[in-house]
């Protein structure tokens, strides 16, 4: 611990008056490896946070399913009311409590999104570095469970990594990527659940709008829900099908 008490220049007082106030923040588990073994790495996981923080500014209650340690997380804090993170890992929810501070309080309870809906109503959500993770077989209950909590208006942001960055992923990484996706099939993927999706890329901390096979990581910002979730029908699945098919309910 630093012993004095002040700096040459006194605008920097306040340093010191952060830390008697929070005292001095840590790495969350998982940012602690990154920063550690890639600096860089912990760079773009948290511009990946302030692109949900921003398109999700001003929602009052937002869900983060697959928070990890819930570094990132306050990033978000900055721009909404409320921020619930669940993560099916007790050993990173277990991390995340340890570091909670009272003055930017959060809700933090293990969930796993494969065995129900998240208990409570919210207005948005968002998942970084999730559905890669969730095999295609179960990609359906996923994202039926997440939309469960939501209004079909509310905003969802997902990213993930793409499927042609996997080249150059690391053998830790591409152990739990079990469903990369292209930039393209990832589009198609999430328009079975929303009217409205769009995509954008990112290669490093810049998010853009560039050639889809040519980006390391996706994001997805998606709204208005289909009605039709509930039923078994998807009117996406029904897309070029015969008339006749489509009058007897064949999708």
């Amino acid at each position: 611990m630093i012993k004095s008490k002040k700096t040459k220049e006194p605008q920097y007082s306040l340093l010191f008056d952060v830390r008697k106030k929070h005292g001095v923040s840590r790495f969350g588990l998982m940012a602690n490896e990154s920063w550690n073994q890639d600096p860089r790495r912990t760079l773009f996981t948290l511009a990946r946070y302030k692109f949900v923080a921003k398109m999700l500014s001003g929602r009052e209650d937002v869900l983060e399913v697959g928070c990890a340690d819930a570094f990132g997380t306050r990033v978000v804090q900055q721009e909404v009311g409320n921020v619930t993170a669940v993560d099916f890992d007790p050993a990173f929810i277990e991390d995340a409590k340890t570091r909670l501070d009272a003055l930017w309080p959060m809700t933090l309870f293990i969930h796993d999104l494969l065995n129900g809906p998240v208990p409570g109503k919210f207005d948005a959500a968002y998942c970084l570095d999730v559905l890669e993770h969730i095999d295609s077989a179960d990609e359906d209950v996923f994202m039926r469970n997440l939309l469960d909590s939501l209004p079909p208006q509310a905003p969802v942001i997902i990213g993930m990594p793409s499927l042609e960055s996997q080249e150059y992923a690391s053998p830790q990484s591409k152990i739990g990527h079990v469903n990369c996706k292209s930039g393209k099939d990832f589009k198609q993927f999430l328009e079975k659940y929303f009217h409205n999706v769009f995509i954008f890329s990112m290669n490093d901390e810049v998010v853009h709008t560039g050639f889809f096979p040519m980006s390391h990581y996706l994001l997805g910002l998606c709204c208005s829900t289909y009605e039709e979730l509930n039923s078994s029908i998807n009117p996406r699945s029904c897309l070029g099908m015969p008339e006749d098919d489509l009058d007897k309910g064949i999708c």
